[in-house]
């Protein structure tokens, strides 16, 4: 293989590499700039969140992304939720209405399937923050 040849392979290659690199990088900035929305949007945070749903066996019903045992079919899939305009369809998605809705379903649509479960301010907003990642 001539040397102008290699080099342009070279070349090709740095490109692609270039071109991935920078695109993992703006997938980063992205994920990081959804987080910090999210965080502010709910007052908690993502990875407390995260905990939250997995210790309050959310996924025994749902299917939520991000979340590996969540695989639930008895209630819908929590994907995309963040970019839904109403909970459980029928109220407003807003932080507070998601909040409330996450400590006290009962209160808010009683005979709902969803049950009360339990969840303290605190734990409602970092749970309402990771939610809100799900794009």
């Amino acid at each position: 293989m001539p040397a102008s040849t290699r080099f342009v392979a070279a070349l090709l290659a740095l490109g692609i590499i270039a071109g991935a690199a920078s695109f993992a990088v703006m997938r980063m900035q992205a994920s990081a700039a959804t987080r910090v929305t999210a965080e502010q949007l709910a007052g908690g945070e993502v990875e407390r969140g995260k905990s939250v749903i997995e210790h309050a066996g959310c996924g025994a019903c749902h299917v939520i992304p991000g979340i590996p045992a969540a695989r639930g079919e008895v209630g819908p899939s929590l994907q995309g939720v963040a970019v839904r305009t109403l909970i459980a369809g029928r109220f407003a998605n807003s932080p507070d209405v998601l909040i409330r809705w996450l400590r006290t379903p009962q209160a808010m649509a009683p005979g709902s399937g969803m049950p009360n479960p339990g969840l303290t301010e605190r734990q409602a907003r970092d749970a309402a923050a990771y939610l809100y990642t799900l794009e």
